[in-house]
């Protein structure tokens, strides 16, 4: 059993990475197998999935530290105005991260400054959603007992 939620663990960090990779089939395996209690599983999913994308971030501020903006042929002035208009509205994108083709967006939030706490409680929330609302279609797409997510 541990080596298998290690591997959930280890796909869902990899997926939530610029690393091209999907660990849907992985959580859905074990979920139909049993091999854990769901909400077991959905909080390794999540937490690997999560701090793959602290990964992302990570990236974003170094390549802002490289000055990536201005390799874009980004001006300062214009890069500080997409900065506040991320701060403001941008940010909220974090919720959508969930989705594979909208992971880019923990880049972003890392380029931007968004503020660790800030970028931690949103991605999360993502995250944790993505998992939950996996395991109940596959729940249902199985002829599964419910997510029981009772300990």
């Amino acid at each position: 059993m541990l080596a298998a939620l290690a591997a959930l663990f280890g796909a869902t960090f990899l997926a939530a990475t610029i690393i091209p990779f999907q660990s849907e089939v992985v959580f859905v395996g074990l979920q139909y197998a049993a091999i854990a209690p769901l909400w077991l599983l959905i909080v390794i999913a999540s937490g690997g999935n999560t701090l793959g994308a602290f990964v992302n971030y990570w990236i974003g501020a170094r390549l802002e530290d490289a000055d990536a903006h201005r390799w874009l042929r980004i001006d300062d002035a214009r890069f500080q105005r997409a900065r506040r208009w991320w701060g403001r509205w941008g940010v909220w994108s974090l919720l959508l991260s969930w989705a594979p083709v909208l992971g880019w967006f923990t880049v972003v939030a890392g380029a931007m400054r968004t503020p660790l706490w800030q970028f931690a409680l949103l991605v999360t929330l993502a995250k944790t959603g993505r998992f939950a609302a996996l395991a109940w279609l596959s729940a249902r797409a199985f002829g599964l007992d419910g997510p029981d997510l009772g300990p």
